[in-house]
C-alpha cells in the first residue's frame, strides 16, 4: 500500500513539474548541452535597447522601440544532436500544450515544420513561441513580456506589406 501511495505521489509531482515549464526553464535545461546553441537576452538589455530613439528595421518604416520595452526575456535554443532535439521537441510540445498557448500558424515544407504560438488575451500578448523542426534539428524561440496585441499586429502587418513590395 505504501508503495502505491508513493508511486501516486511521484506521478502527480512529475506531472505538475512537467507542466510548470517556461521558456526560461527549457533554456536552462538545454543551454549547457553539447550540440546546442543558446541565446538569452535579459529584460535590462531590452530596456536599454528600447530607450534608443528610433529602432527601425532596415529599409522599412517599422519602429520596434515600443514593443521591445515590453519584453521580459528572449530564449533561443537550437539543438542539432538528435537525442537532445527529440527531448527538446517533447518538452516544448508539453509546454505549449498546457493550454496556455494557442497555435497561431503552422507551415510545412519538405522535411521542415514551423509553428508559432501565442498566449495572452485580446489586448496583451504575454508569450510568443516559435518551434521549427527539421529532420535532426529543433529550434525553440520564446519571448516573454506584456506586448500590446494591437501594436504587435501593426508591426507584423507592416512587415508583411514590406515583404510583398
Amino acid at each position: 500500500m505504501k508503495k502505491t501511495v508513493l508511486c501516486a505521489i511521484f506521478t502527480v509531482l512529475a506531472t505538475i513539474t512537467s507542466f510548470a515549464q517556461s521558456g526560461e526553464s527549457i533554456y536552462k535545461k538545454y543551454s549547457g548541452n553539447k550540440g546546442v546553441s543558446a541565446v538569452y537576452i535579459s529584460p535590462s538589455m531590452f530596456r536599454m535597447i528600447g530607450k534608443l530613439p528610433d529602432l527601425e528595421i532596415e529599409d522599412t518604416d517599422i519602429n520596434l522601440a515600443g514593443i521591445i520595452q515590453t519584453l521580459n526575456g528572449l530564449y533561443i535554443i537550437e539543438a542539432e544532436n538528435k537525442s537532445i532535439a527529440d527531448a527538446l521537441l517533447s518538452d516544448v510540445e508539453k509546454f505549449v500544450g498546457s493550454k496556455k498557448y494557442e497555435l497561431m500558424m503552422e507551415t510545412r515544407s519538405d522535411d521542415e515544420t514551423v509553428r508559432i504560438y501565442t498566449s495572452g488575451n485580446e489586448n496583451i500578448v504575454e508569450g510568443f513561441v516559435m518551434l521549427a523542426v527539421e529532420s535532426d534539428e529543433v529550434v525553440f524561440i520564446s519571448l516573454d513580456g506584456t506586448m500590446p496585441r494591437q501594436e504587435l499586429e501593426k508591426l507584423l502587418s507592416k512587415a508583411i506589406e514590406g515583404q510583398a513590395q
